[in-house]
Parts: structure tokens; sequence; C-alpha cells
């Protein structure tokens, strides 16, 4: 099938279950429901896991046809953000880093909407310096016991299973004892607390593990590299949020955008500069993601150019939001019931410059692994975590 056909049954696919369904955000139970049915379809058509390997689930196409699908869903809005962390992150850790037997269980569910994943990095003493978390896994006869807090994960309440850090030795330096393990969301011992935000909504939440045993087969890489896994998934992470996989599967902020459409006076010529300055970003931001993805795909690891990437985004999501909100005036924030959705996008954009690494922190890793700047001095490097002041 030529790639023209391709499309003209992606579109028509999509014009014919997409039309209908809920808009993104953080879904109830029903709409949890709602959600695995339509990825059921979703893969069923042939449209999930479009790149991925055929051996493993996928569809095993190329990235031509990945792309334009996702050109021809970017018109719907696409019931898919509890999947977004398993597609985007979780996933493709274990399609490189996974054993075959933990990618034939958990690769087609994840793919076919069975299985929802979260990603369990941060902590409440380790936001930006994930290395600095410390929650334990202990080694026991049949695998491990794993005692500590999560927080800020996503969609963690949904999860069926999820990617858990942990530390598995005090007395190396904080980022050589770590080790990544996949976690039952719903092993005894696991407790799952929402958190609401400032939009009104939990989109994160604080989990508790309380002696969680761990089967030693779901170790994921080796033991005390998991620092490594974890510059994977985060790789990931960051290419999936700034191409817009993290955040749904939609790369602009539909809300924003009908803003801007309806609120914009385009004889301003002040206006129309703006306008030319958000469509140029967003335009770069397309074509660096499509770079970074080809790339990725003929075996060119991008490395911290996906910090780049993200970076990016971030500063697009604010200042598309800036400009949304001096369009619309007053009404950004003062609107009737019901009409809010540009008051809880605008609210969002800060989020994007924290969520998969502070925009400091993507600055400090293109300047030392893009530009070769000298690093930041560490007093840390060499010293066992157990060693260091505030983790004793």
């Amino acid at each position: 099938m030529n790639l023209q056909e391709y499309r003209r049954r992606a579109r028509a696919w999509l014009e014919a279950n997409a039309q209908d369904t809920e808009a993104e955000g953080t879904p109830d139970a029903g709409g949890v429901a709602t959600a695995k049915a339509f990825m059921a379809r979703m893969y069923d058509a042939g449209y999930s896991g479009i790149s991925w390997p055929g051996e493993w689930g996928g569809q095993g196409l190329t990235q031509a046809e990945e792309r334009a699908f996702a050109e021809e869903a970017a018109g719907f809005t696409l019931p898919t953000y509890v999947f977004s962390i398993g597609l985007g992150m979780c996933g493709p850790t274990l399609v490189d880093l996974g054993t075959p037997e933990q990618k034939t269980r958990h690769l087609r569910p994840l793919l076919r909407g069975e299985e929802i994943w979260c990603q369990l990095f941060s902590e409440p003493g380790a936001g930006s310096d994930v290395a600095a978390l410390q929650t334990r896994a202990t080694p026991t006869e049949d695998g491990w016991t794993v005692t500590g807090q999560k927080v800020w994960t996503s969609v963690a309440q949904h999860a069926s299973y999820g990617l858990l850090l942990t530390r598995t030795d005090v007395d190396a330096p904080k980022h050589k004892g770590l080790s990544m393990f996949i976690v039952d969301m719903r092993a005894p011992g696991v407790t799952v607390r929402p958190l609401r935000d400032m939009t009104g909504r939990a989109h994160f939440n604080e989990i508790f593990f309380d002696d969680v045993h761990i089967p030693a087969e779901n170790l994921v890489g080796q033991v005390n590299d998991g620092w490594s896994c974890a510059v994977t998934t985060l790789l990931h992470e960051r290419l999936s949020i700034s191409s817009g996989v993290g955040m749904g599967g939609r790369r602009d902020n539909p809300v924003a955008f009908e803003a801007l459409r309806h609120t914009a006076d385009t004889a301003d010529p002040v206006v129309r500069d703006q306008l030319v300055e958000l469509h140029i970003r967003s335009r770069a931001l397309a074509l660096f993601n499509e770079r970074l993805s080809q790339e990725t795909k003929a075996g060119v690891f991008p490395g911290a150019r996906g910090s780049a990437a993200k970076l990016l985004l971030a500063e697009l999501t604010m200042f598309q939001a800036d400009l949304a909100t001096s369009l619309a005036g007053p009404g950004a924030v003062a609107y009737e019931e019901g009409g809010g959705r540009l008051a809880e996008a605008v609210s969002l954009a800060p989020a994007m410059a924290l969520g998969g690494g502070t925009n400091e922190i993507m600055r400090n890793i293109i300047g030392d692994r893009v530009l070769n700047l000298p690093p930041e001095p560490r007093v840390d490097k060499n010293v066992p975590f157990k060693d260091l002041k505030a983790n004793g």
C-alpha cells in the first residue's frame, strides 16, 4: 500500500471512530473504559504501535506511516491520555532493554490498551536530581522487597504496571547504586493517593511502597545499572513530550489555538507578528522532532538533543499561553460556566517547564553534552550514597 492510500484509509478510520470520543484529560473510571475500548479498536485496525517491531506486537511499518497517521489524527481529540506514559516512555524502554519474556508479556497488551503504565522516578527529595532517590529495594530469596515513596506520577491511579527506579546499593555513589524494575501497581503494599492541582483536577499522584514484593524476573537491565536504564527512559520521555505523545497524542494545544482563531485581530500588525512568531516556533520544533525521529529509526542515537526538543516545547507552550491570554483578555479567567478550558490550558502551561525535567536541567544537559561546555562542579560524584549528608 502506498503512503497516499495509507493516509486515506487512516483518515476514513478516524472519521468513523474518533469523532465522538471524549476529550483528552485525566478520565474517571468510565472514561478509562472508553479509552481502553478505543485503543483496542485502534490496535485491531493497525494504528497503534505503527512503527514498533512486529515480533513484539507492533505493526512493523516505517516512520513514514507513523507520521502520516499522526498528521491525520491531529484534527481529532483521541482519548489516549492514560496510555501516553506507556506508549511514549515505558514501552519504548522495554523495547530497548526488556528481556524477551518481558516484551512478550507486556508490549502487545500495552499497545492494545489492556494495560496502563506509569513512570515511578520522582520523589519528595529527588525531583530534578533523580539520582538522589531513597526508595530502596532489598534482595530476598525470590526477588526484592521495596519500601519508599514516589510523587508527581501521572495516571498512577489507573495504572496496571509501572517502571520503578530504586536504590539497591547505598555503598555506591548515588548514580551507581540504582536498579529499575517492573512493578505491579495492584500488588499488596502499593498505595496510590491522587494530588489535586490548581486546575482542580488530579493529574498527578503520590505512591507509597510498604514492603512490596517484586519478582526477580521483573528486573529491567542489570542490578545497579539503573541509571543507564533511567537515561534511556528519560530520553524517550523528552522525545515523546516534545513530539506530543506524552501529552495525549497531540502536538498543539487546541484550546489555545481556538482562542487565537476567534479573538485575534489580524488587522493589527503587532498581532500578525506574534502569530507569525508562533507559527515559526511551532514549525521549527516539528521539523526538529521529525529529524530526531528519522535519525532514531536509522539507528542514530539522539542523546542529549532530546533535551533541546523538550526545552523548545516548554518555551513554545508558555509563549502560546501568554499570547492566547493576551488576545482573550479577561475572558481567559472570567468565563461563564463550562467555558473554562482556556483557563485550564493556561494554568497547565507552566507544568511543561517542570515535567520531564526543568528548563534549567535541560539547559545544563545541553551545555554539558551537546555544546561540550564545562559541567557544573559536583561534590558528591564519588561519595557513597550512605555518606551524603542528606541521605544518611
